[in-house]
């Protein structure tokens, strides 16, 4: 279609024969491709091959990869020609990737003057935001664009604006920096100086977990490559009046951050602060002369102790003896330090299969992680890369990812927080690139607790909250595409949810197939539960299903209809007979006849050869059974006909009309029914179902759904 094609992300030229003009509109087929190659021109540049693709037909506002358009990968390269081209012809400025960023907040990432001018002219919204709120003048200060940052404020940015996130990132507290607390984060000290004097940023805001400009300068730690930066940022707020009592998210004091940094200098500059209490905790109860004895950092530690510190809170002798720091353990003498004996507390885990475990994890040392302990080692794993910890004392599952990936995953599972079967986030912590999600901890997953001999299992019961986990997530516009019973974990109180642990699931945006692929994975799943467990995953099936198993023709057809991608979806399927009570089943087949009786062509609503084998015999019924229905009491005599609507009528007439005798011969009336005729639900279910005239009557709803 263009002289350029793609090979493995490279562009090269095509053969002469190929290099010929479309003269007619590409196919969907040829489009994709058309598109797929400018924004590849657009990446490497080549206007010539720009200005052919749009001949020939290409999008202009085509999106590839995370929703990038090529106006915004022209931003991202900083050619100015290339996008005042795409502008010309007709480029959105609006156009958004997934994640909500715009080419003009891309041109604030980027830093160039002349393109954000470019499009300012054009119409681009100096405040206009991404989905998480940032706006090309955070963005600027964030990666410390000066030149950007001064013309965007000369151009009417806020410099004090709060970044804006959706109501539920809010409630989770999220959001509320400004692109001051940003520069101080990344450690840009001539943004910080720009943004303070020249723009006049105002130090003490807050974001929205309290946390001002000075907290954000030191939540980075020891970072190496720019602690010198961060030292000079601190100092300059300290002398711009910044407030040196605020705390960050976790109670931890701008001290207890400095020391924590392993920064004299700055825990100098900050004990000269009167405003400073030198033995302010944190949410754990540690002091910074606490965290620095930790540390084994014998030069705070003494600045500390020199400027008073307290030496009776925690037990910072034996933590010392415990680091082999002899020099620690004499300054804190000097210091009138003294030695407490730990004595194991008296604790007894909620978590009747973990307790051991758990016991021995509270009784050993472990340095904490934020407010978790966690001893990531094989007797205290719970699955592949789950660990038990306890967080704030709380019992947790932990899983331990790459910060970045943590990232992502914690942004899913808060969405996941009114999901009643979707496994929810508990706490979260750092530690270098680590990610340590914590989520309740449950007993067993569905695997453990089939194969568990012990205790009865309800099987339909825990394909009901299997069903409900698929919806959540669906509703959340995401299919799991991992339906392994691993995936499923079960608390104490015997509640089933779905987790997502390798990360498989995928957006079902336009893609139908998503949605089909978990379906039939839930009907190898339904399978694996109703055989107890007994053969893995990948080698159930149907022949596996016992025939005299309970609701043996309600699950098969289940599995059925689920393997076929059924038109009922996941939705209607959480409502088939599988999950009716038997009451509700003989209530749905006796009132059915009340609904038909006036049809004037109710027979042929059972004569549907789709609907299964025609389930009726008279000669199972009790022979007195039928003699008493056939002849009642001061009544006419009347003969019931061996077909599915007679049967429905004698049933019906049965439970209106009680007899005594009948009671005591076949006890309750449900239980008589379902098991003699086994298959007439389905039958007639599928049977009204089938039928365009009567479909609406197969839509029955259980009470106990």
């Amino acid at each position: 279609f263009s002289r350029y094609q793609i090979d493995k992300g490279k562009l090269s030229p095509l053969p002469a024969h190929n290099q010929k003009k479309a003269s007619t509109p590409p196919s969907m087929k040829a489009a994709e491709v058309l598109n797929s190659e400018l924004n590849a021109a657009v990446k490497y540049r080549d206007k010539e091959a720009v200005l052919e693709l749009l001949e020939q037909g290409a999008d202009v506002n085509s999106k590839v990869d995370s929703g990038w358009t090529p106006l915004q990968t022209a931003v991202q390269t900083r050619e100015e020609d290339l996008v005042r081209l795409l502008l010309d012809r007709g480029a959105s400025l609006h156009a958004r990737k997934d994640n909500g960023g715009t080419a003009f907040t891309e041109a604030g990432i980027r830093g160039d003057v002349g393109i954000l001018q470019l499009l300012l002219e054009r119409g681009s919204d100096i405040h206009e935001r991404d989905i998480n709120g940032f706006t090309a003048f955070m963005e600027a200060a964030w990666y410390g664009r000066e030149e950007a940052l001064r013309f965007l404020y000369s151009r009417g940015a806020e410099v004090n604006l709060r970044r804006e996130t959706s109501q539920e990132k809010a409630k989770l507290h999220k959001g509320g920096a400004t692109a001051l607390m940003d520069a101080c984060r990344e450690r840009h000290f001539s943004a910080v100086q720009i943004l303070v004097r020249e723009m006049g940023a105002d130090v003490n805001i807050r974001d929205n977990r309290d946390r001002n400009a000075l907290i954000h300068a030191l939540k980075k730690g020891p970072d190496k490559k720019r602690y010198q930066s961060a030292v000079s940022i601190v100092h300059f707020l300290l002398e711009h009046g910044v407030d040196v009592k605020s705390k960050d998210e976790c109670g931890k004091t701008a001290l207890i951050l400095a020391v924590e940094m392993e920064s004299p200098e700055l825990v100098m500059a900050l004990l000269e602060k009167d405003e400073i209490d030198i033995d302010d905790v944190d949410e754990e109860g540690n002091t910074a002369l606490m965290v620095a004895v930790e540390k084994g950092d014998c030069e705070i530690a003494k600045l500390l102790c020199e400027k008073g510190a307290r030496t009776d809170r925690g037990n910072l002798l034996a933590v010392a003896r415990r680091n082999r720091s002899l020099s620690m353990e004499n300054l804190l003498r000097e210091h009138k330090a003294r030695f407490v004996p730990e004595t194991p507390r008296e604790w007894e885990p909620n978590s009747k299969r973990w307790r051991a475990q758990l016991k021995k994890l509270d009784q050993m040392y472990r340095p904490m992680i934020g407010k978790l302990k966690i001893f990531p080692y094989i007797q205290q794993k719970i699955q592949d890369g789950i660990y038990l910890g306890l967080h704030g004392g709380t019992e947790v599952a932990v899983r331990i990812t790459r910060s970045a990936e943590g990232n992502k995953e914690k942004e899913f599972l808060e969405e996941c927080s009114h999901c009643e079967h979707l496994l929810k986030l508990f706490q979260s912590e750092k530690e270098k690139d680590c990610m340590y999600l914590c989520f309740p901890l449950w007993e067993k997953n569905l695997q453990e607790h089939l194969q568990d001999p012990e205790g009865p299992k309800d099987y339909k019961a825990a394909l009901k909250m299997i069903f409900q986990a698929l919806r959540e997530l669906h509703s959340l516009r995401f299919a799991h595409q991992d339906l392994q019973p691993g995936n499923f974990v079960i608390d104490l109180g015997g509640k089933i949810y779905l987790a997502d642990f390798d990360n498989k699931r995928r957006s079902i945006e336009g893609r139908e197939e998503l949605v089909n692929s978990d379906l039939k994975a839930l009907g190898r799943l339904v399978l694996y539960v109703l055989t107890g467990g007994r053969k893995p995953l990948q080698q159930v099936g149907i022949k596996d299903l016992a025939p005299n198993s309970p609701d043996y023709t309600e699950a098969l057809d289940l599995v059925q209809s689920l393997s076929s991608c059924d038109e009922r979806g996941l939705e209607g399927l959480s409502k088939h007979p599988y999950f009716w009570s038997n009451q509700s089943r003989f209530g749905f087949l006796k009132n059915i006849w009340n609904t038909i009786k006036d049809y004037p062509n109710r027979k042929s609503i059972f004569q549907d050869p789709n609907a299964g084998n025609n389930p009726c015999a008279f000669f199972q019924i009790d022979k007195d059974v039928l003699h008493v229905m056939e002849n009642p009491r001061n009544a006419k005599s009347f003969k019931y006909r061996n077909d599915v609507t007679d049967l429905l009528r004698l049933m019906r007439n049965m439970d209106e009309h009680k007899d005594e005798g009948i009671s005591n011969k076949i006890g309750d009336y449900a239980e008589y029914f379902l098991k003699v005729f086994p298959k007439l639900t389905i039958y007639v279910y599928n049977s009204l179902r089938q039928n365009p005239t009567c479909s609406h009557l197969a839509d029955f709803q259980d009470p106990s759904l």
